[in-house]
């Protein structure tokens, strides 16, 4: 990932525990697609565009693997030929929900599985936004496609912003009249997706991953 700056460093995980590809961590760029766990259709459909056309484009996409727009943007990835990594908010032994036990054991196999939390440690709702800030910290962007006033993406955002990370919000989330809070985050920085150019031209110089296998900044366990 490269040498934390020191506000990055303040509130990152002082272990990340991984299972498959750890030099995807150094895959630039990295793009978080997160969102409702109860997406319409229309915001899958969305999701599922967004993450083939950010795999033409050579951009690796992070994701939460919960159900829902995170369970999307992982498969799409994958059915492209694309690279994810999946930053869960319980151990990595642990497949929250059960339902993507086996999504969970394909991108450990073949991507990247990432939890910042101990194997045998116990899960709190507090786990989950602590996940949504160590998926900011290791994506060069966010885009929220669909949530609600309670979705855990909204943290994610806040600290992407705080990060000096770009903030996306597609079009439709942002036209909604039934989502307030959209406002708050356009006026401290977010951009509206209008097309997949305008998210591409904040993110950095595409490289390959690194073949020592090993981030620059955490230590990996598994």
């Amino acid at each position: 990932m490269g040498p934390l700056n020191d506000w990055e460093a303040k509130n990152a995980p002082e272990f990340l525990y991984t299972q498959g590809d750890t030099s995807l961590l150094r895959f630039a760029p990295r793009v978080s697609i997160i969102g409702t766990r109860k997406p319409t259709k229309l915001g899958t459909q969305r999701a599922n565009n967004l993450a083939r056309l950010l795999v033409q484009n050579d951009v690796l996409v992070v994701s939460g693997l919960a159900a829902g727009i995170d369970h999307t943007a992982h498969t799409s990835t994958i059915a492209a030929g694309g690279r994810t990594i999946a930053v869960i908010g319980t151990p990595l032994e642990r497949a929250y929900p059960a339902a993507h036990r086996e999504l969970q054991q394909t991108i450990a196999r073949d991507h990247l599985l990432v939890s910042q939390f101990a194997p045998g440690s116990e899960t709190f709702p507090s786990c989950f936004p602590k996940r949504n800030r160590t998926m900011a910290l290791i994506s060069h962007a966010t885009v929220i496609i669909e949530a609600g006033v309670k979705s855990g993406c909204i943290s994610q955002g806040w600290e992407a912003l705080r990060l000096g990370r770009s903030l996306f919000l597609t079009r439709s989330l942002v036209d909604n009249p039934d989502v307030e809070w959209t406002s708050k985050f356009l006026d401290h920085g977010a951009m509206i997706l209008d097309s997949v150019e305008d998210l591409l031209g904040t993110l950095p110089t595409q490289t390959q991953p690194s073949q020592d296998g090993s981030p620059e900044v955490f230590c990996a366990f598994g």
